[in-house]
């Protein structure tokens, strides 16, 4: 990170978020100590910088990234475009051909909901039988190995080698675990080009120990980001046993490092079709195990869960897609009276949508899969994508939403989330559901952790954009030009 220099800064001749007068803001200890009209910030001896009227806002964040997994994904196999399973493994085949001999090729990226033919492990080893092969589907809620590789997992004896939810997430883990100070390097890279991109700040949900592991990363080399890192499963006793909680800064430099809330999973994902919904996927036996989802925990154990980490202080953050899965956090959460998250909320019932302020929960919606997945939801979701991805619909009830890109399922950039919320479309096709868009001004609060304003005696994590949001066009809007972004007064994407 390049420091601000040792005195207070003052940034001149900036709007402050959304057009208006000009201003200068001071920028002292880590904090915006002042702003001032234009022109009238007193000269002390600090430094200036002329921003020349650019927009200044609040620093962006991510609200739900599997940082590891995106690091990752800028050095495996694209499959995002295959269009059925034949074409996938011929990628495969095309891409063993040029990687060293015995190194695994892991790619990512495929949508099987939408293919015409399924995919096996004998197709994958026909094109690759020497050495393992990952394939991991867009949504990260499945994996497609060869035989090679689900001996390595131990499911040799697996009948398709198309693994689901758990033994999906616990395949990824073993064959793509790497030395730490390989990852950590990755990692690293990730954080500066987010960064450069505005933001500041992620809650990473990486299925591992995140907190050891950004503690580790942090005390290592400077990360510019800050960082609240989720807690799973395995390690709740642990963090309980030691006195953390939601919120509370860590040992780390900076004080970047912070407990992120408690992830649980109810369900799967529509592209799986295991997203739990009260109807059944079409072409189902709606008698059949599996016909309207997965159910990953009872109802009863998703209260008693909630209620073993909110009474110690651990905010719990619950995976739901489906209209079903949303339906039984919303009555966990309200039998248990805590305060939390939901993670997702894509598909809701009518009755549910008010459910959300009236309960005090909070939304983290990824816009960026209302664009992706709007085929796939007119598959499987037939007759009931009005109440799908509703975040007009969320924000007219009072739910307080938080925007992030599920990376690696969507980029890790802001600013595509952003455009998608307002625009529901990636500006080839007409907007999908456009009644569910969102405005600019609020979209902008979701993604800064509901941020609207800069005022004296915030944190000075901020980003400075060539263009007003609030007037830039669609296509502007998804590519803003970041002039520069500043954690805790320091650059980390210093003025070009």
């Amino acid at each position: 990170m390049t420091p601000t220099g040792t005195g207070p800064v003052t940034l001149v001749r900036v709007h402050l978020g959304a057009g208006g007068p000009l201003r200068d803001v001071r920028i002292a200890d880590g904090l915006v100590t002042a702003v001032f009209p234009a022109g009238t910030a007193p000269r002390d001896g600090g430094r200036r910088l002329d921003l020349d009227g650019r927009t200044l806002l609040p620093g962006l964040w991510d609200s739900h990234v599997h940082m590891l997994q995106w690091a990752g994904v800028r050095r495996r196999l694209d499959v995002s475009g295959a269009a059925s399973a034949r074409a996938a493994a011929d990628a495969v085949a095309r891409r063993a051909d040029v990687l060293p001999l015995g190194e695994p090729l892991v790619g990512y990226g495929f949508r099987d909901g939408m293919w015409p033919d399924e995919p096996h492990k004998d197709l994958l080893n026909a094109v690759v039988p020497d050495r393992p092969v990952l394939l991991i589907s867009m949504d990260l809620h499945s994996a497609w190995l060869n035989p090679a590789a689900l001996a390595l997992v131990e499911r040799g004896d697996h009948p398709t080698g198309l693994l689901r939810e758990r033994e999906c997430m616990q395949a990824i883990v073993t064959l793509t675990t790497v030395p730490a100070e390989v990852t950590d390097r990755w990692v690293q890279e990730s954080c500066v080009a987010a960064a450069a991109r505005g933001i500041t700040g992620i809650v990473d949900f990486e299925y591992a120990d995140n907190i050891a592991d950004w503690a580790r990363r942090m005390n290592a080399a400077a990360v510019p980001l800050r960082v609240a890192a989720a807690v799973w499963p395995p390690y709740l006793e642990d963090a309980i046993s030691r006195g953390l909680r939601t919120g509370q800064t860590l040992g780390t430099p900076g004080g970047l490092l912070e407990v992120g809330p408690f992830k649980l999973l109810t369900d799967g994902s529509l592209n799986t079709r295991t997203a739990l919904c009260h109807d059944p996927y079409p072409g189902s036996d709606p008698a059949a195990p599996g016909s309207h989802g997965l159910e990953e925990v009872t109802p009863q154990e998703l209260v008693t869960l909630l209620r073993r980490a909110s009474s110690s202080g651990i905010v719990p953050a619950v995976h739901a897609i489906g209209d079903r899965a949303n339906e039984m956090a919303l009555d966990a959460f309200e039998a248990v009276r805590c305060h939390g998250r939901v993670e997702h909320g894509q598909l809701l019932t009518a009755k549910d949508i008010p459910r959300f302020a009236e309960l005090g929960v909070t939304v983290g919606v990824q816009p960026t899969h209302a664009v992706d997945d709007r085929d796939v939801a007119d598959r499987h979701w037939a007759g009931r994508t009005h109440r799908a991805y509703a975040f007009a619909d969320l924000l007219a009830a009072g739910a307080v939403l938080e925007l992030g890109s599920d990376a690696p399922v969507a980029p890790l950039d802001p600013w595509l989330t952003i455009a998608s919320a307002v625009t529901r479309t990636d500006g080839e096709r007409p907007p999908w559901h456009p009644e569910q868009r969102i405005p600019v001004a609020a979209a902008l609060t979701g993604s800064a952790q509901g941020r609207r304003l800069i005022r004296a005696g915030d944190r000075a994590d901020l980003v400075v954009t060539d263009t007003d949001p609030l007037t830039a066009n669609p296509r502007t809007l998804r590519d803003m030009p970041v002039h520069a972004t500043m954690l805790a007064g320091t650059w980390t994407h210093p003025p070009s």
